[in-house]
């Protein structure tokens, strides 16, 4: 089973590009194959910070979609990772309903994950019943509370639906938060998060030395929720 990862979540700013990266890190660290996808034409983060993995595509081009699944049906073992920009869930899934990506996608060995990034706000949950009441049981969920977008999830917890995705099968990840003054910095020099725990070159704009051991708690800590996923 090949598994394409929809890091998605339709609002802005709850961090999908963020999961992307730990994601997209995450495979590298662990030598597992895998290709990125950017949707986002003016600031991609897959295509800046992992370059060598990445390609841009457009989402409201069927061709460009179903280059994404020619891609993981072409090789069984490598992992693909679609970082989703805000505004682009109804024109994909326009594609997947017409496509019949959900019902096909077992007959060629894909499993389609969609990682639904939340901040601890309302809209996203709004975003998250759209979602399940749109494909219940027949799309595999990932439920990302995303602390560095707030750590109080009251709102979901008292919808219900957080209950109502897990009977549904979805896994719930906590990526906890990391000290603003050294995320700025890693995206100030377009580092990636492994490049980021490394003593920096000289004339590089640096992480201090326990900059770069949170930093290396905080890695580890998401690497052991995605882990949980079995992505």
């Amino acid at each position: 089973m090949t598994n394409i990862h929809l890091i998605g979540g339709e609002k802005g700013g709850v961090g999908k590009s963020v999961v992307a990266r730990l994601l997209a890190q995450y495979f590298i660290d662990h030598s597992i194959p895998f290709l990125g996808f950017d949707s986002d034409r003016s600031h991609g983060a897959l295509l800046r910070f992992y370059a060598g993995y990445a390609s841009a595509v457009v989402i409201d081009r069927y061709e460009s979609l179903d280059a994404i699944v020619e891609a993981a049906a072409e090789q069984p073992e490598r992992r693909v990772v679609v970082d989703l920009a805000a505004q682009t869930q109804e024109p994909l899934m326009k594609w997947m309903d017409e496509s019949q990506l959900l019902d096909v996608a077992p007959e060629i060995g894909l499993q389609i994950r969609y990682w639904h990034v939340m901040d601890s706000g309302k809209d996203c949950v709004d975003l998250l019943k759209l979602l399940l009441d749109r494909y219940e049981q027949r799309l595999h969920y990932v439920i990302v509370q995303n602390q560095l977008r707030g750590d109080q999830f009251d709102i979901l917890k008292a919808s219900g639906l957080l209950g109502r995705a897990q009977v549904l099968g979805a896994k719930v990840v906590v990526i906890k938060r990391l000290q603003e003054a050294a995320m700025t910095k890693i995206d100030g020099t377009s580092s990636s998060f492994w490049a980021a725990t490394q003593k920096p070159e000289a004339g590089a704009a640096p992480l201090g030395i326990l900059e770069r051991q949170r930093l290396r708690t905080w890695l580890a800590s998401a690497y052991e929720a995605i882990r949980a996923v079995d992505p």
